[in-house]
């Protein structure tokens, strides 16, 4: 394997930036090439063909105007029929793709990797011990541009057969479509015709007997008036074969004989030998992909050029890659057309911090070495800041990725154990990942490497299959650290990959004890042995004096189950893990899963810490989340797909296991974070009924201080919203929420007693929202939270709607939401309208003694109305004056709250008044606090100054310490309360 090397760049040629580009592997292509249009040729092209289509600069004519072998009307249109069949299949998107928007294009995004030509010596050279080394590029062979792969050699000798090779993700299957696409927009003038083959469609063949013709003709039905012109087109006709490593090909005359008649029927591997050996059709082109173990199949004399894909070893090439992915307008709309999109400013934001984290953590540049994780990283991001498409989950992301670079993919063709490649990666790479995972490590030194990879080989064979996973597919999963203190070791290539195997590994069945192992052997052998010769002995029992041993063969039967209670003892002890791996106390305060995956990926703002520190325990707290992704019953369909099927009752099993544990220990509070991360795993299980099983007990949903992305919003809403039971709180005070996240959030909030989202800069937009909730039939809210947000005059307009048609709401609160008096003048018309309202606080609003006073009335006039909160508004004595003396006289009876002190008195709500400021220091104008704290010290005092009763003397002084207390943290740096912006206010 070779590493991240730095190489000059590939020549940019103008044809070359427009082409389709994926960074999966394995998309399933040339599978089935019988196209529908076998009469005239279709009216319309495809988007991106006739965008593209002979508008490439500097590319030559194209065929119809250029070659002299296609003159004829009949032949010019077969070959523009063939040009518009294959651009219309290599076009289309898997649906992978589709997650980046309805309108995404790959030939918007295409980079090319660096291909790395080299010689036959590099092949002969025997791999190293664990094929991880990194490899110079040999002098004087630079980098190869798609258009020069046919160029003459160093020698001036003509190139016609080119082998293209590469390991797992580096990009092979994308440089097929892309040379393909470039042929149909006429960006290779060079070839007339282009004839593309799976050789995994050939494989599947097997034996039967079909000439060239008829596997052109069969494929390409719009080719089959000019198959007798192809003898003739010389080098003017490419083939290109990709995947060679699912033909065994033997090259012998003995295994192989030699045929030149393109019309003869043979094996379509004889067909492959003779058009290498350029028996048959020998001027024709021929490009090869192969991963590394199979280039040895094809004797080097028949090879023109090798070339090495070497993926995006210049870490420009990755940056250019994820900027115009991420850069793409589509990415601003939602799944569904939802219409929440992402700003420009938003994803420059994110370009310029992976940007910067390429550069200055050199680990993630490794890891997009190879183009496959490139994809990884922006699904990802899009996952993370985008809105989540149903369905979609992380796991799912990751188990496509995988499907998309392993699907189809056997370890080795010429094995006839025909083992899956994903099968074995889980079995050697899991055993890895789990055992990193129980002994809390992320990097792994050669032994450790060597130790899983070697662990029970015996035979030749077993040893065999290790060696082409090494050559091949190794660097996908393992790369060498290149941090500062760890060198010498290996990581996996992105760190949730360890956690995603671990799980993988342990889904699977694949971890098995000593007693497991042995005993699943003897439990087999005796309960098949058990049955029969308890039958023989009933029988003898009969006839002789025998009858105690049938008694001893019975006991015989009960050996399978008490395996299967050890089975199942060993799922609960899984599951146990799982849980405590979830619930760890250390984890309490770490950030939620979800900002920590987007902190691997975009960095950490700040400095790093020192290389001579102590290390942190590693934190593993995406393996439980992918352990119950990976039994979701769509996981399990695409691990079948790749040769890991996880049985129905076994994910049944384990599921009954951890639903008991997480019965146990899921009741107790937990920390906003850990909160979410529990929630974050039954969103990935995708199991409503295990979910709502689980979480019956929860009562309050706290995630005060957890920053709620969209994808966090979803995960939420898609968790809780089902429910039935009620929440008695809701708490999401400073969470970031935007009114996108409240629509999403909408039906969690209709479970809600009592709903907090004070301090998330909350809009007039976001009041439509709250409106739409009041007004919802099953909306069950009593108080309502909406502190320290700008919601002003225009945002409250739309909430006394709202409160219009409530027939719910008790408590509303409005401190530090920017109302002023045309606020407070707007609530006093219309708080009537409202009949079950009991508390309105509506204090820091900056509103005069008018408003105030006109509130004031409204509230003593209202019929359910208890209490009124108007401090810290600009009231000046006399108004404070005013609203004492018209409280003291009102008929109604609402309490008006201005200040500490009922007139001679300490006023019974001074603690609540003091304790709002407290929790508010941090995110309140600190001048206004200040001045506001000196007008309620002097009331303290001129009230101190006006009782002859020590009792109440004795109050005041109490109440003016404390208030001096906030007065002294307001005058220096002070020590605030910490965390006190997430209290419910």
């Amino acid at each position: 394997m070779r590493w991240g090397r730095h190489l000059p760049r590939a020549s940019w040629g103008s044809g070359l930036g427009g082409a389709l580009q994926s960074a999966d592997e394995r998309i399933p292509f040339l599978i089935h090439w019988s196209w529908p249009f076998k009469g005239k040729l279709p009216l319309g092209l495809p988007r991106a063909f006739a965008r593209h289509h002979g508008s490439s600069a500097g590319s030559g004519p194209t065929s119809r105007s250029r070659g002299k072998l296609f003159q004829g009307i009949s032949a010019s249109e077969a070959v523009e029929r063939h040009r518009w069949n294959l651009a219309e299949w290599f076009s289309r998107l898997p649906r992978e793709e589709r997650q980046f928007g309805p309108t995404f294009a790959l030939d918007t995004v295409h980079v090319d990797p660096v291909i790395r030509e080299s010689t036959p010596d590099e092949l002969l050279r025997p791999p190293a011990q664990l094929a991880l080394e990194h490899q110079h590029p040999t002098a004087g062979l630079p980098p190869l541009a798609l258009s020069q792969l046919f160029d003459p050699d160093a020698c001036g000798r003509r190139v016609q057969t080119v082998v293209l090779y590469g390991t797992v993700g580096t990009g092979k299957s994308t440089l097929v479509r892309k040379m393909v696409l470039d042929w149909c927009y006429g960006r290779l003038p060079a070839f007339e015709l282009l004839v593309p083959f799976s050789c995994e469609d050939l494989s599947s063949l097997g034996s039967a007997p079909a000439s060239l013709c008829q596997l052109v003709a069969q494929r390409y039905t719009s080719l089959k008036e000019i198959l007798p012109l192809m003898a003739a087109a010389g080098s003017r006709l490419l083939f290109v074969l990709h995947g060679l490593e699912r033909l065994n090909l033997d090259f012998r005359l003995a295994g192989t004989g030699l045929c030149s008649d393109p019309e003869k029927p043979e094996a379509p591997a004889a067909i492959v030998v003779n058009l290498l050996r350029k028996y048959m059709l020998p001027e024709a082109s021929i490009l090869v992909t192969t991963r590394p173990s199979a280039v040895g199949r094809i004797p080097s004399k028949y090879v023109g050029r090798y070339g090495e894909i070497c993926g995006f070893s210049d870490t420009n090439l990755q940056k250019l890659y994820f900027q115009l992915r991420l850069n793409q307008p589509d990415c601003e709309t939602g799944a569904g057309g939802a219409g929440i999109s992402a700003t420009l400013a938003q994803r420059d934001s994110l370009v310029e911090m992976l940007s910067r984290n390429l550069e200055g953590h050199h680990q993630i540049a490794a890891a997009c070495f190879l183009p496959s994780y490139c994809w990884l990283v922006c699904a990802t991001l899009h996952f993370l800041h985008a809105p989540t498409p149903p369905g979609q989950t992380l796991t799912s992301i990751y188990t496509s990725f995988l499907r998309l670079n392993f699907s189809g993919e056997t370890l080795d063709s010429t094995d006839p154990s025909n083992l899956s490649l994903m099968a074995y990666a889980a079995r050697t790479m899991g055993k890895l990942a789990y055992e990193g995972v129980s002994s809390r490590k992320t990097y792994f030194s050669e032994d450790d490497v060597r130790g899983c990879l070697e662990a029970g080989l015996k035979t030749e064979e077993e040893f065999q299959l290790l060696h082409v996973f090494r050559r091949d597919a190794l660097r996908f999963f393992l790369a060498p650290c290149v941090e500062p203190g760890h060198r010498g070791t290996f990581v996996f290539t992105v760190p949730a990959m360890q956690e995603y195997l671990a799980a993988l590994y342990i889904v699977l069945g694949l971890r098995k004890t000593t007693l497991q192992r042995v005993g699943k052997e003897v439990a087999e052998l005796v309960g098949r042995v058990g049955e029969d010769v308890s039958l023989v002995l009933g029988i003898m029992a009969k006839l002789l004096p025998l009858r105690a041993l049938p008694l001893l063969f019975n006991l015989l039967k009960v050996v399978p189950r008490v395996f299967g209670r050890v089975l199942g003892k060993s799922r609960e002890a899984v599951a146990q893990a799982m849980v405590l791996e979830m619930f760890r106390e250390e984890d309490y305060y770490n950030d939620d899963v979800l900002d920590q995956m987007g902190a691997s990926i975009l960095g950490v703002e700040g400095p790093r810490r020192h290389p001579d520190e102590p290390p942190e325990d590693e934190v593993f707290e995406l393996f439980p989340m992918f352990m119950g992704g990976l039994l979701s019953a769509q996981n399990r369909a695409v691990l079948a797909q790749l040769g890991c099927p996880i049985k129905t009752l076994d994910a049944l099993e384990n599921a009954q296991a951890i639903k008991k544990k997480l019965g146990k220990l899921g009741r107790q509070v937990l920390p906003p974070s850990e909160l979410l991360d529990h929630l974050f795993f039954h969103y990935e299980f995708q199991n409503q009924r295990f979910s709502a099983e689980v979480l019956s007990s929860l009562r309050q949903l706290n995630l005060a201080g957890v920053r709620m992305t969209p994808v966090k919003c979803t995960v939420v809403a898609a968790v809780l919203g089902s429910g039935r039971h009620a929440l008695d709180e809701v708490n999401l005070a400073s969470c970031q929420l935007d009114p996108a996240g409240l629509h999403t959030l909408m039906p969690v909030f209709l479970r809600a007693r009592k709903l907090g989202l004070q301090l998330n800069s909350l809009g007039p937009e976001a009041c439509s929202v709250l409106r739409d909730l009041l007004l919802h039939d099953q909306c069950q809210i009593t108080t309502l939270r909406l502190s320290n947000n700008p919601l002003t005059v225009a945002g409250v307009a739309q909430l006394v709607e709202g409160l219009a048609g409530n027939s719910s709401l008790t408590h509303l609160s409005l401190l530090h939401t920017g109302l002023g008096d045309e606020g407070l003048q707007l609530l006093a018309t219309q708080l009537d309208r409202n009949r079950q309202l009991q508390e309105l606080n509506v204090a820091y609003n900056g509103a005069g003694d008018t408003a105030a006073l006109a509130l004031a009335q409204a509230a003593w006039d209202h019929p359910s109305l208890e209490l009124l909160h108007l401090y810290f508004n600009e009231l000046s004595s006399e108004g404070r004056q005013a609203l004492r003396d018209l409280g003291g006289t009102a008929k109604g009876g609402a309490r008006v709250v201005v200040s500490l002190t009922e007139g001679t008195a300490v006023s019974e709500y001074w603690s609540v008044i003091l304790s709002e400021i407290q929790r508010n220091l941090n995110s309140w104008d600190r001048g206004r606090v200040r001045r506001h704290l000196d007008l309620l010290l002097r009331d303290l005092e001129d009230s101190r100054g006006a009782t002859l009763n020590p009792w109440r003397k004795a109050q005041l002084l109490r109440v003016e310490g404390e208030v001096r207390v906030l007065l002294e943290q307001l005058e220096g740096s002070g020590t605030w309360s910490r965390g006190s912006s997430h209290q419910a206010v």
